[in-house]
């Protein structure tokens, strides 16, 4: 048994905050990072907690509401930076997170009662078709085929939002792509301020879906806050190391990574 702090064996703390490194690192140079604490949330609870978890909730349940704490900061983060880069346009990106927050809402209450054996399927199912979608990137196609100053676009865009939402409140994973390729569609705008729009739309609905994860009793604050400074510190270094360095190799691990991770989701699934 190691030294607990908080009740949490500090040697998985420490197995969490690497991992929160290594996602914030992959998040600064592309995208996905969740497709990696995720599951690591998922298989250190049950070893972490040294106490029986909440009456009505398992693993998944808690790591889903656990990991919206890290993506809080480093979106809070994200904001700042953004704006200290004189990139922000504040007004036009609240109308843009109406609907993503409405849809969160709906998303996040799914969440929470989704239990484990159903969750892990679709968690396997997703982290697939975000790893095809990181090879594959759709957004320039979209920007080539769809005309963003058509009314009907604008339309289509805004339910588009509050269908990311719903999917973003339910489970992080991939949203970021999703609502890049969305504002790719509304705005044309280069990937610099679409960027800047992305982060501010997940660091609001995230308060939201976070709030109804914390009022489910579905959050660990010493996990998520000891993921949030992995996550964070990973972010920073990768900014530094984004323009220079290529992101083929951080996709060959994201790969790795997500196939060990569906196969034992998919064999837990099927093996319970």
């Amino acid at each position: 048994m190691g030294i607990d702090i908080f009740g949490l064996d500090i040697l998985y703390l420490l197995m969490l905050m690497g991992v929160g490194m290594c996602a914030g690192f992959i998040n600064a140079m592309a995208f996905g990072g969740s497709m990696l604490t995720v599951p690591t949330l998922i298989y250190l609870i049950p070893y972490a907690i040294n106490s029986p978890l909440p009456i009505g909730t398992d693993a998944t349940n808690i790591a889903n509401g656990t990991n919206r704490v890290a993506i809080f900061f480093q979106n809070l983060s994200a904001i700042l930076g953004f704006r200290r880069k004189g990139v922000s346009n504040f007004r036009h990106a609240i109308v843009l997170t109406i609907p993503a927050v409405v849809g969160a809402s709906i998303g996040a209450l799914i969440g929470t009662e989704t239990p484990d054996k159903a969750f892990k399927p679709i968690l396997a199912v997703v982290m697939i078709t975000m790893l095809i979608l990181t090879f594959f990137n759709p957004t320039e196609w979209l920007r080539q085929k769809i005309n963003p100053n058509d009314t009907e676009y604008r339309i289509i865009t805004t339910a588009a939002l509050f269908l990311v939402g719903i999917y973003g409140g339910f489970i992080q994973i991939g949203t970021g792509l999703l609502i890049i390729a969305t504002l790719q569609i509304l705005d044309g705008e280069d990937l610099v301020i679409t960027n800047a729009h992305k982060v501010f739309i997940i660091f609001f609905y995230t308060i939201i879906a976070l709030v109804i994860f914390v009022s489910k009793g579905h959050v660990n604050w010493v996990l998520g806050l000891t993921l949030a400074i992995g996550n964070s510190t990973g972010a920073w270094v990768g900014s530094h190391f984004a323009v220079k360095m290529g992101d083929k190799w951080i996709k060959v691990v994201l790969v790795i990574a997500v196939i060990a991770s569906v196969t034992k989701l998919l064999w837990d699934t099927f093996n319970a």
